[in-house]
């Protein structure tokens, strides 16, 4: 964690951390690999309704959305 970080940025890390601890490759929808991983959690990524806070897909496959709050 950085140090004078908002609300959302702390929250965003703890995600992040989490993910990762489950397995997760996290990464920007500007530079999706799938190949890193089975389990791959997209930052920002574009959804019909909205902008989604992470997508988390296994296997190239939508499985869930993740909103921080």
């Amino acid at each position: 964690m950085t140090v004078n970080q908002n609300p959302e940025q702390i929250a965003r890390d703890t995600i992040d951390r989490k993910l990762i601890e489950s397995g997760f490759a996290v990464q920007d929808r500007k530079h999706i690999d799938f190949k890193e991983s089975t389990g791959i959690a997209v930052r920002e990524y574009p959804t019909d309704a909205m902008l989604a806070d992470y997508v988390l897909f296994m296997d190239r496959v939508s499985v869930g959305i993740i909103e921080a709050v």
